[in-house]
């Protein structure tokens, strides 16, 4: 079994001071390894000197590329916080190394993913982070929806004759001429087609100098926001 050694510690005084650092993390960590039947330390990654608040650190890069490559079957930590002390990244980590099949174990919190116990604790904690996703997803929703319902405009692309004040769609007067250009064309021909060369007969172009093409003149005619309302998730809002 090839065996990576991660260790880390936050601050650069930390990593200089006496022996109570990664190197003395990678003895204890070796020892563990030695106790095993048939283990070897493959790599030993260290980054000495960097928070464990995110993953943005070049030893723990290097151990994930090193694990996508196959060349790693454990990677060991003296304690979870050594890899990371984010709940979110550490639920990342843990389906990132179940991807490729490699074991996680922490050897000073009995946290082992290669034992039926570890493989439970782990099903557990990721079933609350996809728990703790879907919440938050739908509280993603309903704040969306409750914006729907008091007219604001959710984000995206503002529509042609509009622009956006105070989180709510207002009329662009200069666009709005357009806008009613192509309504009132289309409603005194009945063409689309007849629309599209009104337009280019003019010269008429959107906000990137470019002239307006069928598609999206159609767009524009279908479009019920010209209405003064909003479709949000298949309902319709003022």
């Amino acid at each position: 079994m090839r065996c990576a050694i991660y260790t880390r510690v936050s601050t650069d005084n930390q990593a200089l001071k006496d022996f109570s650092s990664c190197e003395a993390q990678e003895e204890k960590i070796e020892a563990f390894v030695r106790s095993q039947n048939n283990w070897e330390v493959f790599k030993v990654y260290s980054d000495a000197g960097y928070t464990g608040a995110n993953l943005n650190r070049p030893a723990l890069q290097e151990l994930l590329q090193d694990t996508k490559q196959g060349k790693i079957n454990i990677v060991l930590v003296y304690k979870i916080d050594r890899l990371t002390r984010s709940p979110k990244d550490f639920y990342q980590l843990i389906e990132f190394f179940e991807n490729y099949k490699v074991d996680f174990i922490s050897i000073t919190e009995r946290f082992d993913t290669s034992t039926q116990a570890g493989r439970l604790l782990r099903n557990i904690m990721l079933t609350f982070a996809q728990f703790e996703r879907e919440l938050a997803s739908q509280r993603t929703k309903d704040k969306m929806l409750e914006r729907a319902k008091k007219g604001m405009w959710d984000g995206g692309l503002v529509p042609y004759g509009y622009k956006r004040e105070n989180k709510k769609l207002v009329i662009n007067p200069k666009e709005a001429e357009i806008i009613r250009l192509i309504y009132e064309t289309y409603v005194t021909t009945g063409s689309l087609f007849k629309t599209y060369d009104e337009l280019k007969r003019q010269e008429i172009k959107d906000r990137q100098g470019k002239s307006f093409s069928k598609s999206v003149i159609h767009y524009i005619l279908r479009n019920i926001v010209y209405s003064g309302k909003l479709n949000y998730a298949g309902k319709i809002y003022q």
